[in-house]
């Protein structure tokens, strides 16, 4: 990953992917009003050390727990996982610590990666594009908002991923790639 960036300026690409690509391409029908109500937090964890990036992913929950006015947090790691099979391994671990840290069903991961391949899909899949964020990250979110704005939801939930899959797949991969490296 890239080593010339400064962390506001990572977290400044980290938003722009959001508007851009996640907004702009109507992939999460939730986050702007999230990124309007300024209640997106943004951590950019500089180690690829896994220990120190699993401490700062059960940190975040922690500070999930203490600050209700927080509603979901982006850690960003630029410097790790350049390999997604390798960020599948972390994904993992991050998983597991919901489980033991008593937060399943209390929080959960959403996965993004420069690299993020479908299984079973070839890489060159435009649809991939709707999880190929300018940066390896894990997205924090907390149930209960997710299970609130379902209720409020005006559309099929259900369809959303296949939605998104479509709209990529017509788009084509150069104009998602195109789209999604405009962030940097």
């Amino acid at each position: 990953m890239s080593n010339h960036y400064t962390i506001d300026e990572i977290i400044q690409q980290t938003k722009a992917w959001i508007y851009k690509v996640v907004i702009g391409c109507n992939f999460c029908p939730f986050a702007e009003r999230e990124m309007k109500r300024g209640t997106v937090r943004f951590i950019v964890e500089e180690s690829h050390d896994p220990g120190i990036l699993l401490q700062s992913f059960h940190d975040e929950c922690l500070h999930l727990d203490a600050d209700p006015n927080t509603e979901t947090t982006l850690i960003i790691l630029p410097y790790a996982f350049e390999e997604f099979q390798d960020y599948l391994q972390f994904l993992e671990l991050a998983e597991n610590l919901i489980i033991e840290k008593g937060y399943e069903g209390i929080y959960q991961v959403a996965s993004f990666h420069p690299k993020y391949h479908f299984a079973g899909e070839p890489a060159t899949d435009a649809a991939n594009y709707t999880n190929r964020s300018p940066y390896p990250m894990l997205h924090l979110l907390r149930e209960e908002s997710i299970e609130i704005a379902l209720e409020h939801y005006s559309g099929n939930a259900d369809e959303i991923p296949d939605n998104n899959i479509r709209f990529a797949r017509e788009k084509g991969t150069t104009y998602m790639k195109m789209l999604r490296d405009s962030c940097f």
